[in-house]
């Protein structure tokens, strides 16, 4: 099982994305995610240039080696170009292995620990009737568990409504980074968001009542009091987590958060390897693991770390908007599927025009996700479609504080 040939595809239909393509001597063809949301380009040229020469006459079968050997051999490693490339490799020779088998991916990760995975979609709204509104479709559409996000009034923009326009004056229901020369600016108070958010979460509950997992999102953007403080306020709401309540750079700040709230907490979508969460974990400062397949370094790592947090009862919540592409995707629904601390899988659907480059074999039925019994990851790539599609320069929003001064978006 020798590799032959590496290619990249850099593809944008509706958003961009970056997929490596593996082929063996015999044929088979292995698909891998490299996308890296706002720096695609500097990922599509590290594997182009540096990786995929690493590659060629390799044993497609030797998954871990090869991880380890593109990890170390670096020296300078880590960081989340380094480690969505590695990520695609691993995917791909992933696919290639589970297709040489026969087999899903998951059935080579031990087979699957449930029927499907229980999902939570994206609810948003400028104000509370159109998030009632939003509320109901995501519903309507089989999730069990929804994340809740709003506009706060005297702030023109907030990450994650659906319904405020872009810079483009286009929803950004798939992608919230604007296409142009410049990213948007967007404003932020701290002090607003969090006088007005709980008194949200309360008119939720009070509309659709006790039983139904609300989330929410805080993107980092809180120091440590103030998300201790958050925490503290939704607790009468019961939130089955607040996800990324403070930058996550420093592990123990989190301390802080945990000492002063009961709410669960959830981090790490942006970290890239298995070291950012391990004092995380080891002080059980956290409930559930964020991290995407696609920045972590692909399944291998992914499928470590969960065994390490299954330790200390913590469980998974894998990071699944539309910046992680439907073969990345794929990859932790596989890894979801067959560990036994699942938590939840965040599932955003990806749009129509992204649908006619991946043809993906995922199921959503009775509010339960499973990745398909296709043989590998279960997608596949139209390279035909990709091409009409060719790369688009796009960045995401940043934030400034009322005096001007620069903020965590």
């Amino acid at each position: 099982m020798r590799i032959s040939s590496a290619d990249i595809i850099v593809t944008s239909p509706s958003r961009n994305f970056v997929t490596l393509k593996i082929v063996t001597e015999d044929g088979v063809v292995g698909w891998g995610d490299a996308t890296l949301n706002g720096r695609e380009l500097a990922v599509a040229s590290y594997l182009s240039e540096h990786v995929v020469p690493l590659l060629i006459g390799r044993d497609a079968h030797r998954i871990e080696d090869t991880w380890q050997f593109l990890y170390r051999s670096a020296y300078w490693r880590r960081g989340p170009v380094t480690m969505a490339a590695i990520a695609a490799v691993d995917m791909a020779l992933w696919d290639i292995k589970g297709k040489a088998a026969g087999l899903p991916l998951y059935q080579l990760l031990g087979g699957a620990s449930r029927v499907g995975l229980h999902t939570y979609g994206h609810a948003s709204g400028r104000d509370l009737p159109e998030l009632f509104d939003s509320v109901r479709a995501t519903l309507e559409e089989g999730h069990r568990s929804v994340r809740i996000q709003t506009s706060i009034p005297g702030v023109r923009a907030v990450y994650g409504v659906a319904s405020q326009a872009q810079s483009t004056g286009e929803r950004y229901d798939y992608e919230p980074a604007g296409r142009g020369s410049q990213p948007a600016e967007e404003d932020w108070d701290t002090g607003a968001y969090l006088r007005h958010l709980p008194t949200v979460f309360e008119a939720v509950r009070n509309e659709f009542g006790s039983e139904l997992p609300l989330l929410h999102d805080g993107h980092h953007r809180m120091t440590p009091l103030q998300a201790a403080r958050l925490g503290r306020s939704l607790e009468p709401y019961d939130l089955f987590w607040l996800e990324d309540c403070t930058p996550a750079e420093n592990q123990r700040a989190l301390e802080v958060v945990r000492r002063n709230t009961i709410t669960p907490l959830a981090i790490g979508e942006v970290f890239n390897t298995i070291w950012d969460f391990q004092h995380l974990i080891q002080a059980q400062l956290i409930d559930y693991v964020r991290a995407a397949s696609t920045h972590f370094g692909g399944v291998s790592p992914l499928k470590k770390i969960m065994d390490f947090a299954a330790q200390y009862q913590i469980k998974s919540g894998f990071h699944g908007p539309t910046d992680v592409s439907p073969i990345g995707f794929a990859a932790q629904v596989h890894v979801g599927l067959a560990i036994h601390n699942f938590g939840i899988q965040e599932y955003m659907l990806h749009s129509s025009l992204t649908e006619s480059v991946f043809d993906q074999g995922m199921t959503f039925v009775d509010g339960f996700l499973h990745p398909s019994d296709r043989p590998g990851l279960g997608v596949e790539v139209d390279e035909e479609a990709a091409a009409a599609f060719p790369y688009q320069r796009a960045y995401l929003p940043f934030n400034r504080l009322p005096d001007g001064t620069m903020h965590d978006w």
